[in-house]
């Protein structure tokens, strides 16, 4: 459905027991950016220990309907809500057990239509959650605009639970959130590659980061050697030997899709068609260049080959 059409959005909001998904949906109730007039409509399909205030439930016009079984999730169970509440949005508290993929593909009331799927995971039992339910972990991350962590703390690998996300669904945005509602930074004091490395290795879902570390310190880079692959993009105005090389990238939502890259330099760019997929190994220099309507890095790509398209040409721009 187009987002025009939607009259109803729905929040899908997945994790499972205990998770955090009843916390993460009480705080997001009280955020100014999120208040309307018509009514909220919560549907709660498990009961944990964390529960709703009714207060707060009054104030912002919030109500919560529970099912008790899966099989109570259908259609006519939403058509009889729709009829009851008249809800202005709809936020799912969904368990993956109850099955994320029959939701995203059920019949929903008329003018309902998904708008945003965000994964709640608590960070203490993410590893042994994740090896003992790897296909219920992928389905519930496939379609996610948002992984929200909480409970994380300072020691534990986030960076390594990023990647592996991100393997999943490269375009969604992760974030992480300490036992004490504040927002962590995993890389604020340090990089998802080793930057002193004799060969920087830059893997795809940390594309976005490289491009926008570069940018923002590109003596940090030069002279260096780095290995990322992408997306070429040639133009008559570079010349023969000179190429743009990249990813296309998302911010927020699909309507800001852009293509992202930096410019490389070799003479074999002539072999190769506008639009190839390579992967290259560049000495990193910093130039003026028209292009850049100023200075900016430049690859001295010393080795280069073709690889195929990935499975998904898209990254989250952070």
């Amino acid at each position: 459905m187009n987002e025009d059409d939607i009259r109803v959005p729905v929040y899908l909001i997945t994790g499972f027991l205990e998770g955090g998904k009843t916390t993460f949906i009480n705080k997001v109730l009280r955020q100014s950016y999120f208040q309307i007039e018509e009514p909220t409509l919560v549907i709660n399909c498990e009961e944990g220990e964390k529960g709703y205030d009714p207060e707060v439930l009054s104030f912002y016009r919030t109500v919560v309907k529970e099912l008790e079984d899966s099989e109570d999730l259908t259609a006519e169970t939403l058509e009889e809500m729709e009829r009851e509440v008249h809800p202005g949005r709809v936020m799912l508290e969904l368990n993956p057990l109850w099955g994320v993929k029959n939701f995203e593909t059920m019949k929903l009331p008329e003018g309902w239509g998904i708008v945003q799927e965000i994964a709640v995971v608590d960070a203490t039992t993410y590893t042994v959650y994740r090896t003992n339910m790897k296909s219920l972990f992928v389905e519930m991350f496939g379609n996610a605009d948002l992984v929200m962590f909480n409970r994380c703390s300072a020691d534990m690998p986030l960076a390594d639970f990023r990647r592996g996300i991100k393997v999943t669904n490269p375009s969604c945005e992760i974030a992480f959130e300490s036992p004490d509602g504040q927002m962590l930074d995993i890389f604020e004091d340090k990089l998802p590659y080793d930057i002193d490395a004799d060969v920087i290795n830059i893997e795809d879902v940390d594309y976005g980061i490289f491009y926008v570390d570069i940018r923002d310190n590109p003596d940090r880079y030069k002279g260096k050697t780095v290995h990322f692959r992408g997306k070429m993009a040639k133009s008559k105005a570079l010349g023969s030997k000179y190429f743009g090389l990249g990813w296309m990238a998302m911010t927020c939502c699909a309507a800001d899709i852009q293509y992202i890259g930096y410019i490389c330099e070799s003479p074999k760019a002539r072999g190769f068609a506008n639009g190839s997929w390579v992967e290259v190994t560049a000495k990193v220099e910093i130039r003026h260049v028209l292009a850049y309507h100023g200075v900016g890095p430049v690859f001295r790509v010393f080795s280069m080959e073709a690889i195929e398209a990935p499975e998904s040409e898209l990254v989250y721009f952070n």
